[in-house]
């Protein structure tokens, strides 16, 4: 009797623990899934010799939801092919049309398209949480792009580490943004080209990037850090290319 007690007392402690490992897995998979996905899409065009540029041509009007917004890719030249681009149908140069002329941001290194939802209220999560579903949230009280002042858009956020996966991977790969890189920001139909000067990581409680009044135009990209956590935040700053060109 004995041993029957305690065979049945290790299975149940068995499938217990199988249990709490398989959550743990799945938990693990909820919250670096998304980041783990786009960095290795990221990396596996890198291989492929995949630049992507802006379509500095678009039409500026807003695309119909879920258009294409990839043109035609143009192959790279020769000199610039590689062997590895061939066999998988790289070395190709993808252009980007912006998913919304109205209000919309590209990221050409990182070959980031999303639309930008305005005047989200930054301190208010029953607000802001269902807007970073769909795309980049432009902060309430913020500039607008062609103004002197601070365009604060943040994006990847969330109220619980197994929430992060139902929020948009579009500001994961930040963290591949280096001084000089392009952002493109549309408003209103004009196109505003911004270079990247700074990038920083700082703790959740360091507001005054949101809230500082700039006698000059800045363009700040937030998003959590390490994706897929809320840690900390991960701040990319730039200035308008025409300013940068004048100094």
């Amino acid at each position: 009797m004995t041993v029957k007690k305690e065979k049945v007392k290790f299975i149940i402690l068995r499938t217990l623990g199988n249990f709490f490992i398989l959550f743990s897995i799945y938990g693990m998979v909820m919250t670096f899934g998304p980041a783990l996905y786009m960095e290795a899409i990221f990396r596996f065009n890198e291989l492929r010799n995949v630049q992507y540029v802006v379509d500095a041509g678009t039409p500026m009007v807003t695309p119909a939801p879920n258009q294409p917004s990839l043109a035609t890719p143009t192959p790279l030249p020769s000199g610039k092919r590689t062997f590895f681009g061939q066999l998988t149908g790289g070395d190709k140069i993808q252009v980007l049309s912006p998913i919304s002329a109205q209000f919309g941001l590209v990221i050409p290194k990182i070959g980031a398209n999303a639309p930008i939802y305005p005047n989200v209220d930054a301190g208010n999560p029953d607000v802001y949480l269902p807007t970073l579903l769909k795309g980049v949230a432009h902060a309430a009280g913020t500039v607008f792009p062609g103004v002197h002042g601070n365009i604060f858009l943040f994006a990847h956020s969330t109220d619980n580490f197994w929430n992060v996966g139902r929020y948009n991977a579009i500001f994961y790969l930040l963290k591949e943004l280096e001084n000089g890189d392009e952002i493109d920001v549309y408003y209103q139909g004009v196109r505003h080209v911004y270079r990247v000067v700074n990038k920083l990581i700082v703790d959740p409680s360091e507001t005054h990037y949101l809230t500082d009044t700039l006698p000059y135009e800045q363009l700040t990209l937030q998003t959590c850090w390490p994706p897929g956590t809320t840690i900390k935040r991960m701040l990319v700053i730039a200035r308008p290319e025409k300013d940068l060109n004048r100094l």
